[in-house]
């Protein structure tokens, strides 16, 4: 039950992940388009700026994901040498 649990937050984070990219992309064109207060240097630091919050946040959701996954390996390889 618990391996449900990882694999189904392992698959929601892509979803976050590429519902991420999609709204920093959106934006960036929304705000290019913007004839008032946008233009194209606004929607390309918008697009670089959100490149990076998408980085960063999918980084460290997948770096906990990673440490949970090491973890569990350690822990049982610990497991194997003390039944040896």
């Amino acid at each position: 039950m618990r391996d449900f649990f990882i694999n189904a937050l392992d698959k929601l984070i892509t979803v976050v992940v590429i519902l991420m990219i999609l709204g920093v992309l959106i934006g960036a064109v929304m705000v290019s388009m913007d004839s008032n207060n946008g233009g194209i240097l606004a929607g390309l630091a918008v697009l670089i700026g959100g490149a990076l919050y998408v980085v960063l946040v999918g980084g460290f959701m997948y770096l906990g994901l990673g440490i949970y996954h090491n973890t569990r390996r350690t822990a049982a390889a610990t497991e194997a040498m003390a039944n040896r």
